[in-house]
């Protein structure tokens, strides 16, 4: 870092942006390393200071890691981003906990469903996006083989409501 800028030249936004996946991705690395700088030390510290079992340690600590990412991500956010965000990060984990109950790859059976519709095959854009917004509405509520007849709505409803995540 360079000591010699001012308070003003440490907060001003930089002269190029950052390309949206380098922000949103490409940085977890050295966030992960200052997360780990933050938390890592004293966590440890309380584990021993509770007299935690070995055995236990690990998964503390990842609850505890977890707990306060997602504590510190919402901070960040105004509140109603935060609801937003609370429900679509509910909803994916949904969409995870359902893949890997079922071993599949419910958003790429999606896709593959979703991608056999050709814009060739309809007069207007308008007809092909009304198209693709009705097999996809459909696609979401009717039950799939690879979900054991479950709808993927129903499997992912069902996968949160274990954890009290579906409200």
């Amino acid at each position: 870092m360079d000591d010699n800028k001012t308070i003003d030249e440490m907060f001003q936004e930089p002269d190029e942006e950052i390309p949206l996946e380098m922000q949103l991705w490409g940085k977890n690395p050295k966030r992960t390393e200052a997360l780990r700088d933050l938390w890592l030390k004293d966590m440890i510290e309380f584990a021993n200071e509770k007299k935690v079992p070995e055995e236990a340690r690990a998964e503390m600590i990842f609850s505890m890691t977890a707990n306060s990412m997602m504590d510190m991500i919402m901070e960040s956010l105004p509140e109603d981003l935060a609801l937003e965000l609370s429900y679509c990060f509910d909803h994916l984990m949904g969409v995870f906990i359902a893949n890997k109950r079922y071993g599949v790859d419910i958003l790429d059976a999606a896709y593959q469903t979703i991608s056999k519709i050709k814009r060739e095959d309809y007069d207007s854009q308008e007809e092909f996006e009304k198209a693709v917004n009705e097999k996809e509405e459909r696609w979401w509520t009717i039950g799939k083989q690879l979900l054991s007849g479950h709808s993927p709505n129903d499997a992912i409803a069902e996968a949160l409501s274990r954890y009290g995540l579906n409200r």
